[in-house]
């Protein structure tokens, strides 16, 4: 009888693991093979190298899982390392991880299709490119959709509409460059969308206001115009992110259960609704860098849920109530270059750990951060009133004749083209063909003629800072107490730099500059002109100059002072010392450091004419705020000093190319020095670059790269970074990366790291 119950438990086990074993189709294990073959054998599928048929049992990883039900597969997520990133080409910047030239888009989605069952598809960062094809559709079960960091262009295909069960769809950073679809509405249960970093046109569509199942749309990073309709029918709706667009409507009414919105640099006009005000749950909510005017609503700083109130960057005018509230949760504020006058609230106005607010370049009646005169927003505001109806009458009238004068030249200048262009067409039958130059052969036509797209320079008006403006010599006397020695910061080899103080209370950092080549005065101040064009979150604010002692006939110039805003918080390389005592960076820390100081030397490389290189890039370089954000000092010193004569005639492009390069290896040291820290980097060059065969190996790693690093870090992240600074710090120079190329792959790694951390933070909360 025992013998027969241990045959009955027997029989029990085996039944549960056959119902638990699921052994797919064998056209959904053709359907797999195929789908690697398609995407190129990527490493992270190296798994299904010596398959058994058992895919369902694979043990997923971060970058493979396939999960199963009823012998189909259900989901399947593939998540690859060619990221985004692009390369120029003709002029043009195209991408450069692409899948090769006999990749087609359309046989993969027809392979895909195969898995009928799907209901979760992700594949992100795989290199596919191409049109989505209409044939999408077929996947009726689908109800998320991830194809992020891809190379997919043109439109989001309508047929897509027919996927009723969809709840999620995500197509963020790819280049689909069509108008926003107007067909969204037709999936009924979509309640995430995400379409940010693409090329997007056309308006906002009015049907996404009728999806009352949304609660996250996320559409920032396009070039979406015109107007947001009301959106008050969305009850469900969480996040609405629609920064970095040309919207340039009033700002819409908002359903009261959102939490997070952001809206920041667009071009979105009128005052800030008073229904602002009652929106109870909202948590986070950024207008920066808009146009809105009139004085903000004193309700939105009382919300009982505000966290993160950001208003900077607009036209706001007239006074904040003295006696206004501040909600207990709200932990930042700013309000900064907007022309609000008065005193300002006494909620903020304290100091407090608890509080940060940001309040300069207003008209307000303080005596710490920069502010002008109240006569200087008043007279803004009073011009604005002044425009009458009989102005506006004239403007138009004035607008319409020069309306017919330019019609009437086009149609001069259409006729005079017309005639030209027959006369080439006669010229050209004389002359033999031009061979046009072929295009990068791994590169499809349709993908350049699609993917064309310039990287952008950072938008950075004077708008966000101090206008900049001539010191006299009297000023910087008093504001450094004569140059006195307990005001000097340090001596670099440009000259020393001095703490001072303003009449109005702000403090600034003064350099002497040592120059070595004697320019004449009208040919100094155009170079300083120059360089008073540099203006990015990331560059430490160039507020002026003086030039003491030059004469009016154009003499030589004796001394030169430069006025820069004074940064608060140290330098980075005292953030990677466990010896400072200031706090030591974590690796995510060091991340967003290296982010901003790219950022920051990218602009300087592309963002202004003529560029910037040579820019002195090392840690003691980098300044940190009292937020920490990085601000690099030292940028543009070659356009004043001696070396940029050093470019003359038929050598100016090697110099221009070797000076760009220089950037990028000494970043290379900058990147080595946040893996492995001061003191380990303190040994030499020569060291280093011995020493970094040691990252190939877990022990080596181990051995050099910092502790905090390691323990803070996750082995993709940092592999990601070691690689990026291996390629910086390369001997031949024309194999060094750009840095568009750099920042791409620091970007990655935070993303990663981040990834980690949520995991991290994830699996030590939840019960065991």
């Amino acid at each position: 009888m025992g013998c027969f119950k241990i045959f009955l438990i027997v029989l029990v086990i085996c039944a549960f693991f056959i119902t638990n074993t699921y052994q797919l189709q064998s056209y959904e294990i053709q359907a797999l093979l195929q789908l690697r073959k398609h995407l190129e054998y990527p490493v992270q599928l190296d798994v299904w190298e010596n398959y058994n048929g058992d895919f369902c049992s694979l043990t997923s990883t971060l970058h493979m899982s396939i999960t199963c039900q009823d012998n189909s597969v259900t989901e399947l997520k593939i998540k690859g390392d060619k990221l985004v990133k692009l390369s120029e080409f003709n002029g043009f910047a195209i991408p450069n991880q692409t899948l090769s030239e006999g990749f087609s888009i359309d046989s993969f989605v027809t392979t895909l299709t195969r898995l009928n069952n799907l209901k979760v598809l992700t594949l992100v960062s795989l290199g596919i490119w191409g049109r989505l094809p209409d044939k999408i559709h077929r996947l009726a079960s689908l109800e998320l959709l991830d194809m992020s960091s891809n190379f997919l262009f043109g439109s989001v295909p309508f047929q897509m509409s027919r996927l009723i069960k969809l709840h999620t769809l995500t197509l963020d950073g790819n280049f689909f460059n069509d108008t926003m679809p107007d067909w969204l509405d037709l999936l009924a249960n979509l309640t995430i969308l995400s379409l940010k970093n693409n090329r997007l046109k056309g308006q906002f569509p009015i049907s996404m206001s009728k999806i009352t199942t949304l609660t996250d749309i996320v559409l920032s990073h396009n070039v979406l115009s015109g107007k947001v309709p009301d959106l008050t029918a969305l009850s469900n709706l969480l996040l609405l992110d629609l920064r970095e667009n040309h919207l340039d409507s009033e700002l819409p009414p908002l359903p009261k259960g959102v939490t997070t919105v952001l809206l920041s640099s667009n071009t979105f006009t009128g005052e800030i609704p008073v229904e602002f005000g009652i929106l109870n749950q909202l948590q986070h909510l950024d207008l920066s860098n808009n146009s809105l005017s009139g004085t903000p609503p004193a309700d939105l700083f009382r919300l009982s849920s505000i966290s993160y109130l950001n208003l900077a960057s607009n036209v706001l005018s007239g006074s904040l109530p003295n006696l206004l509230h501040c909600g207990d949760e709200l932990g930042f504020v700013d309000i900064s270059d907007n022309r609000l006058v008065g005193r300002l609230p006494s909620c903020l106005n304290t100091v407090s750990d608890k509080r940060i607010v940001k309040v300069g370049g207003n008209c307000l009646s303080l005596n710490t951060q920069y502010q002008h005169s109240e006569g200087y927003c008043n007279q803004a505001n009073s011009e604005k009133k002044r425009i009458t109806g009989k102005e506006i009458a004239l403007l138009a009238g004035v607008i319409g004749g020069i309306l017919i004068v330019v019609v009437f030249l086009l149609v001069v200048l259409l006729v005079f083209l017309r005639r030209k262009h027959a006369r080439n067409m006669v010229d050209q039958r004389m002359l033999p063909k031009v061979v046009q130059r072929s295009a990068q052969p791994r590169i499809p036509s349709e993908l350049l003629t699609n993917a064309r797209i310039i990287s952008q320079a950072a938008n950075i008006g004077s708008q966000g800072a101090p206008s900049y403006r001539v010191f006299s010599m009297e000023e910087l006397l008093e504001a450094t107490e004569n140059f006195d020695q307990l005001a000097l910061l340090g001596e670099g080899s440009v000259g020393k730099i001095y703490k001072g103080r303003l009449e109005n209370g702000a403090y600034i950092a003064v350099r002497s500059l040592n120059v070595y080549r004697k320019y004449s005065n009208r040919n100094l101040k155009l170079r300083l002109d120059l360089l008073s064009k540099f203006r990015h979150p990331h560059l430490v604010g160039l507020l002026g100059h003086c030039i003491d002692g030059g004469a009016p006939d154009d003499s030589t110039v004796p001394r030169i002072f430069l006025i820069y805003e004074y940064v608060s918080n140290g330098n980075f390389r005292a953030h990677l010392s466990e010896t400072s005592p200031r706090k030591i960076f974590k690796w995510s820390d060091r991340l967003s450091v290296l982010i901003g100081v790219a950022k920051a030397v990218h602009f300087l490389h592309t963002g202004v004419i003529p560029s910037s290189f040579s820019n002195r890039l090392k840690t003691s370089n980098i300044l940190l705020d009292e937020y920490n954000m990085a601000k690099l000092s030292d940028y543009g010193m070659s356009i004043l000093m001696e070396e940029s004569e050093k470019a003359k005639g038929d050598d100016f492009t090697s110099w221009h190319m070797t000076k760009k390069e220089d950037d990028v290896y000494n970043f290379g040291f900058i990147l080595l020095e946040s893996l492995v820290g001061p003191t380990v980097s303190g040994k030499g060059e020569a060291f280093l670059l011995n020493e970094m065969a040691s990252f190939g190996s877990q022990d080596g790693r181990r051995r050099i790269v910092d502790p905090i690093v390691l323990t803070t870090s996750s082995q993709e992240s940092l592999s990601i970074v070691i690689s990026i600074t291996n390629k910086c710090i390369s001997p031949e120079s024309s194999t060094r990366p750009s840095f568009e190329d750099v920042l791409w792959n620091l970007q990655y790694a935070a993303q990663v790291q981040a990834t980690a951390d949520a995991d991290q933070k994830s699996d030590a909360t939840s019960p065991s």
